[in-house]
């Protein structure tokens, strides 16, 4: 099913109808600053389960990361977010990034790296930040699989070809074609694993 959203302006109807798909354990693809995503409620284990097998990967290996509302939804799920990094984060957030960091105990297991680590995101999207504020928690960012980026471009293209596999596809537009810039922080210091949409000035 596909669902056109407006970008500035996303119906709250509509917004709490995704909303409602994702507490059910359903799986959509949505949009972001960077790349259409499939996303789930972090919290629905077999949906998380669901989308590593369309993607063809082990939950366990995987490295999923999650999207957050803003800095202060992303705090609750990152430890030890002490001042400079925090400033960072304020500074590039939201926007093309996912900022690896120590994970906290809100995180479910599956979404851990075996260095107890997670991936967060706050996309500089209005749909994705108005989903996620619905629901009340983080939504999963996973890449569509597949090498061919160009089809991911066009919610029509994307329906025709994932339609089947979730359970709703959102249009808000024309997506982009590079993935979101990968800072891995759980160190504490800025280690840019993945060059991407977001310019990294150190």
């Amino acid at each position: 099913m596909l669902i056109h959203i407006h970008p500035e302006n996303p119906q709250p109807r509509l917004i709490r109808q995704v909303a409602e798909v994702l507490k059910s354990g359903g799986i959509v693809v949505y949009p972001t600053d960077t790349i259409y995503g499939l996303g789930c409620d972090i919290f629905q284990h077999k949906a998380v389960e669901r989308i590593c097998r369309i993607k063809g990967v082990d939950p366990l290996k995987a490295n999923l990361s999650f999207v957050c509302h803003d800095l202060r939804d992303l705090s609750q799920y990152a430890r030890q977010l002490d001042t400079p990094v925090y400033r960072i984060l304020r500074q590039y957030l939201p926007g093309p990034y996912t900022f690896i960091l120590e994970a906290s105990r809100q995180v479910p297991k599956i979404l851990k790296t075996k260095k107890d680590t997670v991936g967060i995101r706050v996309p500089d999207n209005k749909i994705a930040r108005c989903i996620v504020e619905e629901l009340g928690n983080p939504i999963l960012s996973a890449s569509l699989p597949g090498e061919f980026v160009e089809e991911y471009t066009d919610p029509e293209l994307i329906q025709e070809k994932f339609g089947k596999l979730v359970d709703l596809v959102i249009d808000g537009g024309i997506g982009g074609m590079t993935p979101s810039t990968v800072i891995d922080f759980s160190t504490g210091e800025a280690v840019v694993i993945r060059e991407g949409a977001g310019q990294w000035e150190e």
